[in-house]
């Protein structure tokens, strides 16, 4: 499988709370829902309609997964939520108990057994594992070299501050832009990939 990351991002690079100001203030972010000015169905829309289409499994960390459990179920009957409940998920957490799992088709991984059963996945056969929000998770695969394809909805605007899905860890990765495409709102959606000499 490829891991592809599919990510709203500012220009300065943070991922925290795009859809809601509840989704997530840690540290005081009070900007949530700072990606609405700039959404569009077409362009923006499209890129991530995009990826959950060619999606065969949908990995997340804790957080994002709670937020999507407590929304898209409840909206069965549009074929976008229809593929999102229909589709395998993999949620990493050290906390969510089985009994909390409420949403369809959902595998709980252990977070200390992420990245052997990420790897595990992505040695397996079938189509793309792709991974939304979940920053601390995003964070650990780029850093283990795990993503093979990285998809930046950048939004123009800064946020000056709030969480990012960028390693600190003085890792080198490089990548190859394969496409970008600019919205009517300036909205750049760019897909780099893993280049082909890298080591898998």
């Amino acid at each position: 499988m490829r891991i592809v990351i599919s990510e709203f991002i500012s220009l300065d690079g943070v991922v925290q709370a795009p859809g809601g100001p509840e989704e997530d203030t840690d540290g005081g972010f009070a900007h949530g829902g700072w990606t609405h000015p700039f959404f569009d169905p077409e362009v923006v829309g499209g890129a991530f309609a995009d990826a959950v289409t060619r999606a065969e499994g949908l990995l997340f960390g804790r957080r994002t997964w709670q937020n999507m459990a407590a929304a898209w179920p409840e909206r069965a009957g549009d074929p976008f939520a229809d593929r999102l409940n229909a589709l395998p998920k993999y949620v990493a957490s050290r906390t969510l108990g089985e009994s909390e799992l409420s949403w369809n088709n959902t595998t709980p991984i252990h977070g200390d057994e992420a990245v052997a059963a990420v790897r595990k996945l992505r040695e397996t056969d079938g189509g793309d594992l792709v991974v939304m929000g979940s920053p601390s998770l995003v964070r650990t695969l780029l850093s283990e070299g795990l993503v093979d394809e990285l998809r930046l909805m950048i939004m123009p605007v800064l946020l000056g501050g709030g969480k990012s899905i960028f390693p600190t860890d003085g890792g080198l990765h490089t990548l190859e832009l394969v496409s970008t495409v600019t919205s009517g709102a300036g909205v750049n959606v760019c897909t780099y990939r893993r280049p082909v000499t890298a080591d898998r």
